[in-house]
């Protein structure tokens, strides 16, 4: 399975899997920041950018951490810090929860814990709204549509440009699989499969109205050992948004 991705560093890897509406580019702050003294590996996941889809159209989240370990098994990438934004987290959890002996440390970014705990009728309701919004209106509506939401109100001009730019370029079949796998995702169920001894964060912005705190310290309830952390001011899209301030609370975390 062909997986496109960008790489920047040596030492210990960094792994870092980005949102549904996003790209492995989206992480540009992260791998400049981070690979003076870390090897920096950010993927485009399953389905995005250059990368293969997977074969089924309803995966789950345990099949984007089977492709993850594929992809890191081809890089020589045995044990690494993990880190999951959004939709990203569901992916990093699933895989934490597999292979705990490889991760070490997981960080989870404006969690998207998945929507198995919603009625049938709200699941399918907010699955079939975003499969006709990048169906009617394609990458590029959509992403003008939806991009404004992920961020919180003072953030700068470039920073919805990217979003924008990120998000007008995901593949509809792509996103598609995504948007089902977050549709019947579960991240409690992982989460709560992690050894008490895996160093975890979780990391949210209070102006965040696509997974609102309360939702990120619901999900971070269930993880005892995880510190939490809230950068104030920042939307969904925070390590974008405000990347000095997420960089600096990954780079301690980190070191420690």
């Amino acid at each position: 399975m062909s997986i496109a991705y960008l790489e920047k560093g040596q030492g210990t890897p960094l792994v870092l899997l980005h949102g549904i509406g996003s790209a492995a580019r989206s992480f540009a702050a992260q791998l400049d920041a981070f690979s003076s003294h870390w090897r920096v590996l950010a993927w485009d996941a399953p389905g995005y950018g250059a990368s293969e889809a997977l074969p089924m159209a309803h995966p789950t989240a345990a099949d984007y951490a089977a492709a993850l370990e594929r992809f890191l098994r081809e890089r020589g990438v045995s044990e690494f810090h993990l880190l999951g934004h959004s939709l990203g987290c569901l992916m990093a959890a699933a895989f934490a929860a597999r292979h705990p002996g490889r991760v070490r440390s997981l960080t989870l970014c404006s969690i998207a814990g998945g929507h198995s705990h919603l009625p049938e009728a709200e699941r399918r309701k907010l699955l079939d709204q975003r499969l006709q919004d990048v169906a009617s209106l394609g990458p590029q509506g959509m992403a003008e549509k939806r991009a404004p939401r992920l961020l919180g109100p003072a953030a700068p001009p470039e920073a919805l440009a990217k979003l924008v730019d990120t998000m007008g370029s995901v593949h509809p079949d792509g996103y598609a699989q995504a948007a089902r796998m977050l549709s019947t995702g579960d991240i409690v169920a992982d989460i709560t499969r992690l050894p008490a001894a895996m160093p975890g964060q979780v990391i949210f912005g209070d102006a965040d109205v696509i997974t609102p705190p309360a939702r990120n310290r619901e999900i971070a309830g269930h993880w005892p050992g995880a510190t939490v952390h809230v950068i104030a001011g920042a939307g969904h899209a925070l390590y974008l948004e405000q990347p000095q301030a997420f960089n600096a609370l990954l780079a301690d975390f980190l070191e420690r």
